[in-house]
């Protein structure tokens, strides 16, 4: 059974895994869409989501816990001034991964995680 199976550990110790998805979600803030591999894209997913919920609050305690996820301030700024309004009236489902192919050197699955219009 997979009861408290709840993320993928991307055969990293855990403050290396939650560093790199702080990193793979800052950059989706900042460029608004990245080319990563399909584990990591689905496990940047739900943390993005959130974040742009968060973002939608606008709130003072909502930015603070944005900042706490987001390595750049003005990244939070971001999300709360340009992402939020343009999914304000979105119940969720901010992302969208698309499948490119197989990387090269080590045939592993590449995709396109990017904010949807």
């Amino acid at each position: 059974m997979r009861h408290g199976k709840g993320h993928r550990k991307l055969g990293r110790p855990t403050a290396h895994r939650i560093a790199m998805l702080r990193n793979l979600a800052t950059d989706l803030i900042r460029h608004e869409r990245l080319i990563t591999t399909e584990a990591r894209a689905k496990a940047l997913r739900p943390l993005a989501e959130h974040l742009i919920t968060l973002g939608k609050q606008g709130t003072l305690h909502a930015r603070r816990q944005a900042l706490t996820t987001v390595y750049d301030p003005s990244m939070a700024d971001k999300l709360i001034h340009v992402l939020a309004p343009r999914f304000r009236a979105r119940p969720g489902g901010y992302t969208r991964i698309v499948r490119l192919g197989q990387r090269r050197g080590d045939a592993a699955p590449l995709v396109q995680i990017s904010l949807v219009e």
